[in-house]
């Protein structure tokens, strides 16, 4: 699987900007998928994950109700909309996909493909 993310880039704080994953190289609609970000001399930490089928999602905490993770079975494609973003917020985001699991989960081990990661910088 191959997994290019996109849709970075620098926003104020209070504005938006929504994440792409684009999906190749095996059946798409059987992964649980998610979101993660790494900011400077930080860990890499879970955002955002979903399910195979889109129908249940899971957030962190800090970004429940700000975030929305979607996807796109037809089109391959996952989505995170990122509203009312924060300076906290500024990372490198990174889109993974399980190989063998269809559900939502929210630790790195489990995932075993990882997008090349796209900027998103918040200023304050």
């Amino acid at each position: 699987v191959q997994l290019q993310a996109s849709g970075g880039g620098l926003v104020q704080a209070g504005g938006s900007l929504r994440l792409t994953c684009a999906a190749s190289g095996r059946t798409f609609s059987t992964s649980g998928m998610g979101w993660f970000r790494q900011a400077p001399g930080e860990e890499r930490e879970f955002v955002a994950s979903i399910n195979s089928s889109g129908g249940s999602t899971y957030y962190t905490d800090s970004v429940r109700g700000r975030f929305t993770i979607s996807r796109d079975n037809a089109r391959n494609t996952l989505y995170l909309q990122m509203n009312s973003l924060k300076p906290e917020d500024t990372a490198v985001y990174y889109c993974a996909a399980r190989r063998y699991g269809v559900a939502w989960t929210t630790q790195r081990s489990t995932y075993d493909y990882w997008g090349q990661g796209t900027q998103v910088t918040v200023s304050s």
